[in-house]
């Protein structure tokens, strides 16, 4: 079975599940995206480790598994999505140290919460993709019932995107001064999401 590499391309609140988010994977050389749910800490950590200028006042559990890893050298080389059984994804973490490759069994979610740790690449099997990928599906033409049974997961990031930015408005009528103590506050009460808002309001400026 051929490998397919997949990147991130976000995070989105769930709709369908109270506290859970939709992460969403894209395929490097295609259009498709794989849709996975998980829990508000995993969304939190994966959230974290893509923007790298914001460091927790404590490491994560990811964080920990990551410090632990690099002082015993242990490199974790590649996440591999291997299995989809009932809406469950499987993954297993590749890892290397001496030179001895090592299988480690892992949920998806931690699995991509280290590989953006470590830096390493995301596969999945062509058939979980033909299973469980999705594409956007843009066509004015269509008619409004139907448009609603093709709402996707991407809408939902466009949501939130917009609901964010309507909180950015308010973040203009502060003093620089104002938004960097909002950052420290927001850092120390590991309100990651609002500290990321705030950063990029003050990388305006």
């Amino acid at each position: 079975m051929s490998l397919v590499r997949l990147n991130i391309k976000g995070i989105s609140y769930s709709q369908t599940q109270n506290g859970a988010y939709a992460l969403i994977l894209n395929e490097v050389d295609g259009d498709r995206k794989l849709p996975i749910v998980i829990g508000a800490f995993e969304a939190q950590s994966i959230a974290i480790a893509l923007e790298k200028e914001i460091r927790p006042p404590r490491p994560l559990t990811h964080d920990l598994f990551k410090n632990f890893a690099d002082r015993f050298d242990i490199v974790v080389k590649q996440v591999i999505i291997h299995k989809l059984v009932d809406g469950v994804f499987y993954s297993s973490l590749i890892c290397e140290r001496d030179k001895i490759e090592e299988i480690i069994d892992a949920r998806t979610s931690d699995a991509i919460a280290l590989a953006l740790r470590f830096q390493a690449p995301i596969f999945t099997y062509k058939n979980i993709l033909d299973k469980a990928g999705i594409y956007l599906k843009v066509n004015p033409k269509k008619e409004d019932d139907e448009e609603q049974d093709s709402i996707l997961v991407d809408d939902l990031i466009v949501e939130e995107i917009e609901a964010a930015s309507a909180e950015q408005e308010g973040y203009k009528n502060k003093s620089l001064e104002e938004l960097n103590e909002l950052l420290n506050e927001a850092v120390n009460n590991e309100d990651y999401e609002k500290a990321a808002k705030v950063r990029d309001e003050i990388s305006k400026r």
